[in-house]
């Protein structure tokens, strides 16, 4: 076979992603507090960029001025007045100086808390146990022994080694780490580094001086029992009433299981939505979130010394590279927020009777209807939709809630799967306490109620996305 060059003229098209178009595709999937802090990043690194001055700090300068300047045209009398005044009886009450002090001299701090002193951080389980065991007349070896327990200690209040592990890991007998964990079990919370539920619920009703025999055979052999609700077999073996089966479930149901989850480290998420839907009238009016993004705009100092003929021609082409970015920036910002009002707008055209009447109204909807209806890409649609939050008369949701799938009506018509786990999550909230209903029932009622044909299984996988457990843990025996 012989080598040979050739030449081929070939003709291909393709997508570029330039950096400008990924970073417009980027800034669409942003949350809130995401794009906020892309666009801090870019003040601080675009010589271009500056963010607008409220008019409201100009004002007050302006006040401050005028203030000024009348206390300037004060007469020499009034001058005098003011300097021999006597301060302390005209403050009286509001005064630096309290009665209790006398005649004490007051001498004010150099300087003041900051804003961050006022406020105490939130207690670990590890640092309140430390602090206990500290309170302790304890020997150095119980100390570094009850730091090993407590170091071992999950955020549920468990313990995650076994006494043989941390009598290997401090060099020292099972005996002796079994005698500092039964008083790190007395801490507060009681029952924490229990290494079951079994023992974290003994120790609990050991402090309370219950020492009934039933109530701790209820803890040892049928804790599941009482948790899958089987409680009529319990009534014949321990020949008991329902009444005082009752109270040994209410004594249980009063201790906790999870000692340490009190002082769990996670803090509420506060969601800021991104678009308000306010009802007006008989019509919606669609408000975009702008609080807390920065107005920006091109900096004129830059751009005059861009305009002057004193600048090199480096430095001109550097303005002119991080003017592009800026203005490119601007752009993409107007272009999401434009998008994000005309996908919201198209949701509302569609999903109308749900801002009307509630969730039970919610029709099915998908990505290519609303992409179809704003004339853009289904892809387009997804990332403005994603981690954005919508405040509407019935709550904050997440914009990918309004796109939900369809279930088929006896009429021939479509409802919203979102529709029907409304339904059922109303059903439950309605049903008897003592005769709740099956999944076979709820699905006779959605045929009754919504028209529509939907399989237990169905009905089932609908009330587990909705954390609603089953009928038979459902029923109340008392």
């Amino acid at each position: 076979m012989a080598l040979e060059l050739r030449q081929n003229l070939k003709l291909t098209q393709q997508l570029v992603m330039t950096p400008q178009l990924q970073q417009a595709i980027k800034l669409l999937q942003l949350s809130r507090l995401e794009l906020l802090e892309v666009v801090q990043q870019e003040l601080l690194e675009n010589p271009m960029l500056e963010e607008n001055q409220p008019l409201v700090d100009e004002e007050k300068d302006r006040d401050v001025l005028s203030d000024k300047e009348q206390g300037n045209k004060l007469s020499s009398e009034e001058k005098e007045m003011v300097t021999n005044a006597d301060w302390e009886d005209y403050l009286g009450h509001f005064s630096s100086t309290s009665k209790q002090a006398g005649s004490r001299e007051w001498e004010a701090p150099e300087e003041m808390q900051s804003y961050e002193t006022r406020f105490s951080s939130k207690p670990s389980l590890q640092g309140h146990l430390l602090w206990q065991l500290f309170l302790q007349n304890f020997t150095d070896q119980e100390v570094m022994l009850g730091e090993e327990i407590i170091g071992n200690i999950d955020s549920r209040g468990y313990l995650k080694a076994t006494t043989a592990e941390l009598a290997l890991s401090c060099s020292v007998s099972e005996s002796a780490v079994k005698s500092i964990l039964k008083k790190i079990q007395n801490f507060d919370p009681v029952g924490v580094a229990a290494r079951d539920i079994r023992e974290c619920l003994k120790i609990q009703l050991e402090s309370l001086n219950e020492t009934d025999p039933i109530l701790m055979e209820l803890v040892n052999v049928h804790l599941e029992d009482i948790e899958r609700n089987r409680l009529a077999p319990l009534l014949k073996k321990f020949k008991i009433s329902k009444d005082l089966l009752k109270e040994y479930i209410d004594v249980l149901q009063s201790l906790d299981p999870f000692p340490g989850s009190s002082y769990g480290t996670e803090d509420v998420v506060y969601i800021s939505p991104d678009i308000y839907v306010y009802k007006y009238e008989n019509d919606f009016a669609i408000v975009l979130n702008e609080e807390g993004l920065p107005a920006i705009h091109l900096s004129p100092y830059y751009q005059e010394a861009a305009r002057g003929n004193s600048s090199s021609k480096k430095d001109n082409d550097y303005i002119q590279e991080k003017t592009r970015s800026a203005v490119w920036l601007m752009k993409s910002l107007h272009q999401r927020q434009r998008t994000l009002y005309k996908v919201m707008e198209s949701i509302l055209k569609f999903q109308r009777e749900f801002f009307e009447q509630g969730v039970s109204k919610l029709k099915p909807l998908i990505l290519r209807e609303v992409a179809e209806d704003i004339s853009m890409h289904e892809s387009t649609v997804s990332r403005i939709t994603t981690s954005k939050y919508v405040s509407t008369p019935f709550g904050i949701f997440e914009l990918k809630f309004f796109f939900n799938s369809a279930l088929t009506m006896d009429s021939g018509g479509l409802v919203g799967s979102e529709s029907v786990k409304d339904a059922i999550k109303q059903m439950v909230a309605d049903e008897d306490p003592q005769k709740p209903l099956s999944d076979d029932t709820i699905a006779g009622n959605l045929k009754k109620e919504l028209q529509v044909n939907i399989a237990r299984r169905t009905v089932a996988k609908y009330r587990a996305a909705l954390n609603i457990p089953s009928s038979a843990r459902r029923k109340k025996f008392f």
